[in-house]
């Protein structure tokens, strides 16, 4: 059994039903716009966001500044556009590299037993039993700021959910009369795992990791606050919420425009989730 085969995961199919799943749409057309976003920055941003005008600091929202300035005199909504880019990267990296981890972790454990499972899984008990956030504010403070290192931060400190819920899926398989006949026809090895083990473990993965983007921009924007993000003077969310919080009381504005823009894109990716969840998971059709 495949991806392709899977009636449910058929490209077609799938995307079928993400059309009707509103959640699921409206979620993409947000996602979708910030990309857009990220991707146009040097050509819709309407002044240099790092440009500094200490003669128009804390301006308030106008026809030349539509969300006004910040302590520096930077036009905020400029900051705004491209501090979509490194949110968007973190998210990225963390994906690419937490997922993965945990996947092939979990598959081996359940697959395998015995000694692996009970190494593997007790390291990754380990790992579960420290506070994701403040692991992840460890690792950043000791490797150092920026924005590779803030998603590895994340990526070491957030794989062991997806090690447990494969290995707990990769067990129930292991004793499956579909993997045993897989066996028979000579299907071993890297082969049974990756082309048969992987596809049944892959759609609640998914899931999972959807649910989790909005934790992992909450938590980036987080490492920004901190000032353990990216650099300055890169625009950032998180740093520009925490420059706002300084003036909030007079300058509102400031910390309101990146808080909106962290709160819709967890929002957009929230929404994704709950569309992914009513297409992938057979509990919920």
């Amino acid at each position: 059994m495949s991806l392709a085969a899977d009636p449910i995961l058929r490209p077609s199919s799938f995307f079928r039903r993400i059309l009707r799943s509103p959640s699921a749409v409206v979620g993409g057309v947000i996602v979708c716009l910030m990309l857009a976003v990220a991707l146009l920055a040097p050509w819709i941003a309407p002044y240099d966001p790092n440009l500094q005008e200490t003669a128009n600091r804390l301006m308030p929202p106008s026809t030349a500044h539509w969300l006004g300035t910040d302590a520096f005199g930077r036009d905020q909504l400029s900051r705004l556009i491209f501090g979509a880019r490194p949110t968007l990267l973190l998210v990225l990296f963390v994906v690419l590299l937490m997922a993965p981890i945990g996947i092939v972790v979990g598959i081996l454990a359940g697959y395998f037993g015995g000694l692996t499972e009970r190494v593997l899984m007790r390291v990754t008990d380990i790992v579960m039993s420290f506070p994701r956030l403040l692991l992840a504010f460890a690792f950043v403070a000791i490797m150092g700021p920026g924005l590779f290192n803030g998603a590895l931060a994340l990526s070491l400190t957030s794989w062991p959910a997806y090690a447990r819920q494969a290995r707990v899926e990769t067990a129930a398989l292991r004793r499956s009369d579909y993997l045993a006949a897989a066996e028979m026809v000579g299907i071993k090895g890297i082969r049974l795992l990756w082309g048969h083990v992987l596809p049944l473990v892959l759609p609640s993965a998914v899931i999972r990791l959807a649910l989790d983007l909005s934790g992992i921009i909450l938590a980036a924007a987080g490492l920004g606050f901190l000032g353990l993000g990216v650099r300055p003077p890169t625009a950032e969310w998180g740093s520009m919420v925490a420059g706002g919080t300084q003036v909030i009381f007079d300058q509102w504005w400031i910390a309101a425009a990146p808080g909106l823009a962290i709160l819709i894109a967890s929002l957009g990716f929230n929404l994704i989730a709950d569309g992914l969840r009513d297409i992938l998971d057979p509990r919920h059709d």
